[in-house]
């Protein structure tokens, strides 16, 4: 009874728009951001595909909702510690100076 329940709950939070903004989602658009490895296991990489700007932030969240890792003002290339991060699947998003989400993405833990 209790995983229904809590089943229910993370399904009302993601349909409910905890990750999201309203904003149109072209599917075709090419992608700001690459990461890789997906699945990752010691760290998670980050490149830049165009329109790199200084101000960005990446935050990432596990897939409770809880913000698990924060970095501003990120560089064209970075890597990301997942030393600390239990196994499962994650969700980042990478916000403008605003605090819009320009992209987001999901990648998974695994050890």
């Amino acid at each position: 009874m209790k995983k229904f329940l809590f089943i229910a709950l993370l399904l009302t939070m993601i349909s409910s728009g905890s990750f999201a903004q309203n904003r149109m989602v072209n599917e075709q658009a090419p992608h700001l951001i690459r990461f890789y490895p997906n699945p990752a296991t010691a760290i998670i990489n980050f490149d830049y595909q165009k329109g790199f700007d200084a101000a960005y932030s990446l935050t990432i969240y596990n897939f409770m909702g809880k913000k698990v890792y924060e970095m501003k003002n990120t560089p064209s290339r970075f890597n990301v510690n997942l030393e600390d991060f239990f196994r499962g699947i994650y969700i980042f998003q990478l916000r403008n100076k605003n605090g819009q989400i320009i992209e987001s993405g999901k990648f998974q833990v695994v050890k």
